[in-house]
């Protein structure tokens, strides 16, 4: 990690544009900033969990239309009322 320090009698302006070109410069910024938005990538396991349990909801609402439990032109939305 840098450090920076500001110089006895350097006004605060000057120190502030120093640091901003110096954390340009480093790039330290842009690589948090690529941190903080990449998520990881889901294993195999995961994903195949996540299949068959579609895969079973699914079935289950074509079940429940079929006998008449949910109407077949109802969709409900996900999170919104």
């Amino acid at each position: 990690m840098t450090e920076f320090k500001r110089k006895k009698g350097e006004n605060f302006e000057s120190f502030l544009r120093k640091f901003n070109k110096k954390l340009r410069s480093s790039k330290k910024l842009n690589e948090a900033r690529d941190r903080k938005t990449l998520s990881p990538k889901s294993n195999k396991r995961k994903q195949k969990e996540y299949a068959l349990t579609s895969m079973k909801l699914r079935k289950k609402n074509e079940y429940l239309k079929k006998i008449g439990k949910i109407d077949e032109n109802s969709r409900r939305s996900k999170g919104r009322r």
